[in-house]
């Protein structure tokens, strides 16, 4: 006689798991589902998306990154795509789209692979293989760029802001995203180093996108203090300081007892001295213009503006630096400590109105290591769009100069690449080589869906194109507007190798994780039944609803 075998649980009621090919199955169709979400949108003639919030907020892009982070995915497989594309964004700054279409790719080809019985670290072997040698194959691609070659580094701009809400004034943008760089870069050591928070963009609705204006300086959403200041400052001196220009309260709870009005008279003459002294210490050491980081006091509001001294407050500790940069000066937090050398040089500094609001303008300084690209335009969505296309293109043009290498767009370099990978899995013997021949596979997806976004054939399309790749004409693109191949690197669309080399190296390893996971386990109700099944109350499942392993 046979006893019933009584199921054994090792997890809490309400743990939901997947395993084996059915996990697979679907991490790689969340996978996917993100990077069809996104692929519309790549290349010149993508469109955009509109996505709406709780509180009914709405956001107009095709920024890869953007689009992600606005939908907040909550798949967990799906999370780590979107990971790729956060990677992609502060790595290099452009080119999510193209990180994630291809790590979606790399995922349905591998799917086909186990399909046919083919193990998964088999798989994500080849695949790793087949990343490490597309390294060297973009690298040997690769074409020199410098600081002085101007011409370059706006088309370079100009390639990152096609296709995007900017695109109708990409000339100006591209000029201002080149000039803001070559200001802000500095050689180190014979490498050029450029952060591009030196570069802020400061937003303001009214006008037209042409009227985006470079600030050789810094652009404060700050007023001055007083109306009985001066409007404007010429050969401003400027100090910054951030300590507060008030009296300051006492830290511990202080009585002070007065027993007739004349010691009152004598303690705020005395609060007044104090606050005159302030101003003069501050005039003493020759500035004209004052930056506080803090707070000013109305009386010394007062005698700031009877001196002519400008000043504005409440200056946010980002600004304050960008200031020190920008102008020279230095930051001091003690006032008695100021002194002319601590001050920053302008040629101008004023107050100017942008649309309904006044704005603080640090202009014309010598030597600025930090810039403003005042953007304008008809909407706040379209300044937004116009924002995250300068973000891209400042992102390229500073990657392409750290590491001093270029390739062509237009889908040229995956076309080069898939073909050389091709050659590469000949060389190749046992099961690794179909996985190094699904990862060219996947490069193509590029081209196709440039090929698909433009309304045209994406067989015809790559037929031509692998054609001229194997005549040897290494930068042959598609033209999305004539649905010809054309010469990307004479018609100018060029982009850093390190979009390139990023992308590869991000999507392959998501994808390689997410192929490497067969047992997906959802945990179990956490504090008041959290992590149950939708609709099961608190407390149901007893032993019947756990899982029996």
């Amino acid at each position: 006689m046979t006893k019933d075998i009584q199921p054994i649980f090792i997890m809490p009621e309400g743990t939901q798991r997947s395993t084996g090919r059915n996990a697979q199955r679907n991490n790689i169709m969340a996978a996917k589902l993100v990077a069809e979400t996104v692929r519309t949108t790549l290349g010149p003639k993508g469109m955009d998306k509109m996505i709406v919030d709780s509180l009914g907020d709405v956001t107009i892009t095709n920024d890869g990154v953007t689009i992600l982070e606005e939908m907040q995915i909550e798949h967990p497989a799906a999370k780590m795509i979107v990971e790729v594309a956060k990677t992609q964004e502060d790595e290099v700054g452009d080119g999510t789209t193209t990180a994630v279409v291809l790590a979606g790719e790399l995922l349905k080809k591998a799917e086909d692979l186990l399909e046919q019985e083919i193990h998964p670290t088999v798989i994500a072997k080849g695949y790793r293989i087949a990343a490490e040698k597309a390294q060297d194959i973009l690298d040997s691609i690769a074409e020199p760029v410098s600081i002085k070659d101007t011409v370059t580094l706006k088309k370079l701009a100009m390639t990152a802001m096609t296709g995007k809400g900017a695109e109708s004034a990409k000339e100006l943008l591209s000029d201002l995203t080149v000039t803001a760089i070559r200001n802000v870069a500095e050689d180190r050591d014979s490498r050029i180093f450029i952060d591009a928070d030196d570069i802020k963009i400061e937003k303001k609705v009214g006008g037209r996108v042409e009227d985006t204006e470079l600030v050789a300086g810094i652009v404060l959403d700050k007023e001055k203090v007083h109306s009985g200041m001066p409007r404007n400052v010429l050969n401003a001196r400027i100090a910054l300081v951030d300590s507060a220009i008030e009296i300051k309260n006492t830290e511990i709870d202080a009585k002070i007892q007065i027993t007739d009005p004349t010691q009152l008279q004598s303690f705020l003459d005395m609060e007044e001295k104090m606050l005159r002294d302030m101003v003069s210490k501050i005039e003493a050491s020759g500035a004209n213009v004052v930056f506080c980081q803090k707070g000013i006091d109305d009386l010394a509001q007062h005698y700031l503006a009877k001196k002519g001294i400008y000043a504005a407050r409440r200056v946010k500790k980002s600004d304050m630096e960008k200031l020190e940069k920008a102008t020279g000066a230095s930051v001091v937090t003690n006032l008695d400590d100021l002194s002319p050398k601590d001050l920053g040089k302008a040629g101008l500094v004023e107050e100017v109105k942008v649309g309904d609001e006044d704005m603080t303008f640090v202009r014309e300084c010598r030597n600025p290591k930090s810039v403003t690209v005042l953007v304008k335009g008809g909407t706040e969505h379209v300044i937004d769009e116009v924002k995250r296309a300068m973000d891209d293109a400042i992102g390229d043009v500073a990657a392409a100069l750290r590491n001093g290498r270029i390739v062509a767009g237009a889908a040229s370099v995956e076309v080069e690449l898939a073909k050389e990978l091709r050659k590469f899995a000949d060389s190749l013997s046992g099961r690794e080589q179909l996985a190094v021949r699904a990862f060219s596979d996947a490069v193509e997806v590029i081209p196709r869906t440039l090929a698909e976004n433009a309304g045209l054939d994406p067989i015809d399309v790559l037929t031509e194109l692998k054609s001229a790749h194997d005549k040897k004409r290494k930068w042959a693109g598609i033209n999305v507007f004539t649905g010809k191949v054309m010469d990307a690197w004479q018609a100018g669309v060029l982009e850093p190798l390190k979009i390139k080399t990023q992308a590869i190296s991000s999507a392959s390893e998501v994808a390689i994780m997410i192929l490497r996971i067969d047992d997906v386990i959802a945990g179990g109700p956490g504090e008041g039944g959290k992590g149950m099944p939708p609709g099961m109350p608190p407390g149901m499942g007893g032993p019947g609803g756990g899982m029996d392993m």
